[in-house]
């Protein structure tokens, strides 16, 4: 088992409360979660990366209990055992696409240690990703989105964290670019020690994944 979510709650201060399926995910897995714009999906991605910190419920990722946990211990678990590509891709402006997908390994000593020769695993990543290895000396500026898209995915994936995170990966891209850009994401997934939950308000991506969460509307 990589994540396990049990009786999840958020309540804000404005009086929302959302209440969260229960879930276990297990290596190999790749999982839709779905809903309409307010419904909670970035809630449940901060909650599962850590970024806003647990109400009520639990989140077990790997051995890794989050209530046990201390707010620097949490960074350390969520730095280590989790990639995330961001739906505005946080890529820098001034680095090369290779230093910015370098950035994936900068904040994990245990990231650092899967990866012996980090230009060849990014080369390696990119052509996965259908991204011509050529390109990675490039800035962000000089690729196209669905490009920089695959930049921050080897941001992510790089070291081989358990848990891929993508937030609406695909919102900028075309039925055909979406389809290719998933397929491409799931080969570069480890089947053995990794699993990928996509969030997304878009119906379509639901057959491209073994199992689907739907987040109702907030109360």
């Amino acid at each position: 088992m990589i994540l396990k979510i049990s009786a999840l709650a958020h309540t804000f201060r404005s009086g929302q409360h959302i209440q969260f399926p229960d879930l276990e995910v297990h290596a190999g897995e790749k999982i839709a979660v779905v809903g309409p714009s307010g419904s909670g999906k970035s809630t449940l991605l901060n909650l599962i990366t850590g970024v806003l910190p647990l109400q009520t419920g639990s989140i077990q990722l790997k051995e890794f209990t989050y209530e046990q946990l201390s707010a620097r211990d949490l960074d350390i678990v969520r730095a280590d055992h989790i990639g995330v590509i961001f739906q505005s891709l946080n890529l820098i402006p001034y680095l090369t696409a290779l230093d910015n997908a370098q950035l994936g390994l900068q904040f994990s000593r245990r990231r650092r240690s899967q990866v012996s020769d980090t230009r060849t695993v990014i080369s390696e990543l990119a052509i996965q990703l259908g991204l011509s290895a050529d390109l990675l000396g490039q800035k962000p500026s000089e690729l196209s989105i669905g490009q920089q898209q695959r930049v921050a995915a080897i941001r992510a994936l790089i070291g081989k964290p358990e848990l891929i995170i993508a937030d609406e990966p695909t919102s900028a891209l075309d039925p055909h670019a979406t389809r290719l850009f998933m397929d491409q994401l799931s080969s570069s997934i480890d089947p053995e020690t990794q699993a990928v939950i996509v969030v997304s308000h878009n119906p379509s991506i639901i057959p491209l994944f073994d199992r689907v969460i739907s987040i109702g509307d907030e109360q």
